[in-house]
């Protein structure tokens, strides 16, 4: 046993680990390989635990003295409907920044970039918090055996320890089926519970109790600017008469014992040995067309009708409804990559993790664990019609939040989904369908006044819930991040994904016009330029060249990225038409279109050129690689079909090496897996996996970077959850990779994963597989249909041809 694991077990036993007979009877049903587990209260929120049914999230502290909750709803953000265009006339800049590419003046072309730029996105804001305060009298009590969980196989979590030798515990879980938060406390000790439980908001509100519950009320701000925006005094603009409104009621239903209501709007329990809690809020958010003081939802009836609808089931039942519910999701996918020793997995969570840092430690549970967190964490931030998961999921504490808890939509929006097919939880996108249909409206005139372009519809680099679609910066933006044109392109790739996995036609027909709207703005936006088309004005997404007189810059023509994410769009949207048997001469003008794009570049050190000029990267490790899109998430490079470029591809990688944030640690997995490199996507893998400590945590020790923070959040850092889902989709990239043709299985397989079993991963065509390997080789295999279709599939380096009828399996080894 390593020294290092010694300190840890030592380390352990001074805690819950080693003190288990007490509460032994309530842990037997734990899952070391789907719980994270911690044996202290946490400090900061990257230790704190996540729950969330699709719209309400908590963040759980599971404090002794005062227990912590975070409470957030993903509608509820400054801002109202995005109804004017900021810079209307922002368009007649287009042709002098080409004459400024035209002659290679890049500075001037910088310049003229900053007037195509209009208002910045609005924030996401946090609901609010409560705390449960505990009384003991004038004594301090003795807390000892203390254990912290979520169980993510049916997405409850529990606070439990000895309350002066007394079992006391706090069960915790997001209903989506009711839309309320349920807590229930428990005690062992003669006199019960006795706490007081206060709301508090960073936002406008009123708090009021009576009859066992409090009920807050408030307002978000009606305009906001992002926390690094210097341009004003005030970040938030307040109007009692405008904004996204909130109703949240908490109410105490006492086994025994007493509540008594307070004038200062808190509650106490008195005396009672088991309470529940149920928390239920609503916005005023009716869509993102609607303004919400005048257009909004009625949410004061609803918050009270799903309080009074979950107060009638109680606890058991509201407990039932949830894991009926989340289970129909999660246990869709099983994955086993090996055993952990028993001692290791026993460790709290932040240890397992920071041993896993250090050394060359073998733990397949935590491998795992963060695959199905993954998972856990799609299912409980994306089931909200048209609102799709944000930057941080819909987990924030911040007023002003790191980049305003937008979408990001040049890798972050599109990285949190990438799981939702390869994983079995394709109908979790539908919020952001809904979403890239609202985006169409905006963006058609964003098109229009920003870039001059009268068909279809495009996207920046930032958006909100009221589907922002202009380029930022206020006309003082970097262009290398304000001046996007992209956004677009690459999120309707994802309509023909969905359809790829699921052959779902109705979809495909409904949200076809997001696509071609998407294509069509790309197939005007080109120019010709030395007998090629290409991107004039564009940039590569917040990266800069240095061109050969020093000048570091970001606008230029013909970049890579800009010509990856068309062809793909072009290929998706071509591919759509044929499938639908519609509009033939648009798929005559994208094949001829195709044809004349510019090509890839491979520079003059191997690598995949990124600019149309071989120029190298101020930063050569720069975090964004957004010129290798074209390898992954597109389709249109790959070792067999294009082996020179996916070569350059993995040179590309070899430059840019290992140390990165950790959402492009994720998506670095993934081209990894892409070029069949299994024990490079690995070693990413565990890079993402790496230890870092709480933002607010200064100690001597700290470990800053990208990585994983204790609570297994993305550390970007700071928190981004894009990371947890790009890790997510790389373990499935490894095992499965699919088209439209064909599948194969353990593309990428690591030596550390030479024997496993995966159950229920998906492949596109609609098709569903089951296998187990070993020796890196598989050793059953059973393939089923959801629609019916054929396929070939290939493994242990043989290929057989197989055609299902909708709902049979087949058997193949």
């Amino acid at each position: 046993m390593s020294a290092l694991l010694k300190r840890s077990l030592s380390l352990a036993c001074a805690g819950i680990a080693c003190s288990l007979p007490a509460l032994q009877a309530q842990n037997t049903n734990e899952n070391h390989a789907l719980t994270l587990h911690y044996d202290r209260p946490a400090t900061y929120f990257e230790e704190a635990l996540a729950i969330g049914n699709g719209t309400q999230g908590a963040i759980l502290y599971g404090g002794t003295d005062t227990e912590r909750i975070s409470l957030n709803d993903i509608t509820l953000w400054t801002g109202e409907p995005d109804r004017e265009v900021t810079t209307p006339d922002a368009h007649k800049a287009i042709p002098a920044i080409r004459e400024a590419l035209d002659r290679e003046d890049y500075r001037e072309a910088d310049r003229l970039q900053r007037q195509v730029q209009g208002h910045y996105s609005e924030n996401y804001q946090p609901l609010g918090s409560l705390a449960i305060e505990y009384a003991d009298g004038e004594n301090t009590p003795r807390i000892t055996d203390y254990s912290r969980r979520l169980d993510i196989s049916n997405a409850t979590a529990r606070t439990q320890y000895l309350r002066d030798g007394k079992p006391f515990s706090a069960d915790y879980f997001a209903s989506a089926p009711d839309s309320v938060l349920v807590i229930r406390l428990t005690s062992a000790t003669d006199e019960g519970i006795t706490a007081r439980l206060r709301f508090t908001s960073l936002l406008p509100h009123a708090c009021t109790a009576q009859n066992g519950e409090i009920a807050a009320e408030g307002y978000a701000a009606y305009h906001s600017y992002p926390n690094y925006y210097g341009g004003v005094e005030k970040k938030h603009l307040y109007d009692p008469e405008r904004g996204v409104r909130f109703k949240t009621l908490i109410r105490v239903l006492p086994a025994d014992g007493r509540v008594k209501s307070f004038p200062t709007g808190e509650l106490k329990i008195d005396g009672s040995h088991e309470v529940l809690i149920l928390i239920a809020n609503a916005t005023s958010f009716n869509g993102f067309d609607k303004d919400p003081a005048t257009e909004g939802r009625d949410y004061r009836t609803l918050a009270a009708r799903r309080m009074e609808q979950a107060a009638a089931k109680g606890y058991d039942a509201l407990l039932q409804a949830h894991t009926a519910d989340y289970r129909r999701l999660f246990a869709r996918v099983e994955l086993d990559l090996g055993q952990t020793d028993p001692d290791i997995s026993a460790l709290p969570t932040d240890r397992q993790l920071l041993l896993y840092s250090d050394s060359l430690q073998h733990n397949p549970d935590l491998e795992e664990l963060y695959f199905q967190y993954g998972r856990y964490l799609l299912i409980s931030c994306s089931r909200t019609p048209g609102v799709p998961a944000n930057l941080q999921g819909l987990w924030n504490e911040q007023l002003l939040p790191p980049w305003s808890s937008n979408y990001t939509s040049n890798i972050n929006l599109q990285e949190n989904y990438w799981p939702a097919g390869p994983t079995n939880l394709s109908e979790l996108q539908e919020p952001l369908f809904g979403f890239i249909d609202n985006l169409t409206h905006t963006g058609r005139a964003t098109a229009e006044a920003y870039y001059g372009v009268g068909e279809g519809w495009c996207l920046g680099q930032n958006t909100d819930i009221w589907a922002m679609t202009n380029p930022v910066g206020l006309q003082s933006g970097d262009p290398s991040w304000a001046c996007w044109t992209m956004g677009g392109a690459w999120l309707s790739t994802h309509i023909w994904e969905h359809y790829l996995f699921t052959q779902d036609e109705d979809f495909l027909r409904k949200h076809y016009p997001a696509l071609k709207g998407a294509a069509d703005f790309c197939l005007n936006w080109l120019v010709e330029k030395d007998g090629k088309l290409m991107t004039s004005p564009g940039t590569s997404p917040e990266n800069l060249y240095v061109t050969p007189d020093g000048y570091v810059g970001a606008t230029s023509y013909g970049n890579t990225s800009d010509l990856a994410f068309i062809r793909e769009c072009l290929i998706d949207a071509r591919k759509a038409a044929e499938e639908l048997g519609v509009d033939k001469d648009f798929r005559k003008q994208v094949e001829r279109t195709l044809k004349r794009l510019q090509p890839y570049q491979i520079g003059k050190e191997g690598n995949l050129q990124e600019w149309y000029h071989d120029w190298r990267d101020q930063d050569p490790r720069h975090r964004h690689q957004s010129h290798l899109f074209g390898l992954h998430p597109g389709h249109h490079l790959s070792p067999a079909a294009t082996p020179e470029l996916a070569k350059a591809c993995a040179r590309t990688l070899e430059i840019k090496g290992y140390e990165t944030t950790g959402w492009s640690a994720g998506w670095r997995i993934n081209l990894y897996a892409r070029l069949l490199d299994g024990q490079k996507a690995y070693r990413m893998y565990r890079r993402l996996l790496r230890y870092v400590s709480p933002d607010g945590y200064r100690g001597q020790d700290a470990r800053r970077g990208g990585g994983t923070y204790p609570n297994l959040l993305d550390a970007h850092s700071p928190f981004q959850i894009d990371g947890n889902f790009g890790g997510c989709a790389g373990v499935a990239e490894m095992l499965l990779q699919s088209s439209e043709s064909e599948i194969c299985l353990l593309p990428a397989l690591p030596e550390a994963w030479s024997e496993g079993r995966a159950r229920g991963l998906c492949a596109r065509g609609g098709f569903e597989v089951d296998m187990a390997w070993a020796d890196g080789k598989i050793t059953s295999l059973t393939v089923s249909s959801k629609k019916g279709g054929k396929t070939t599939v290939r493994f242990n380096g043989t290929s057989k041809s197989l055609r299902l009828k909708a709902g049979e399996s087949k058997t193949l080894l």
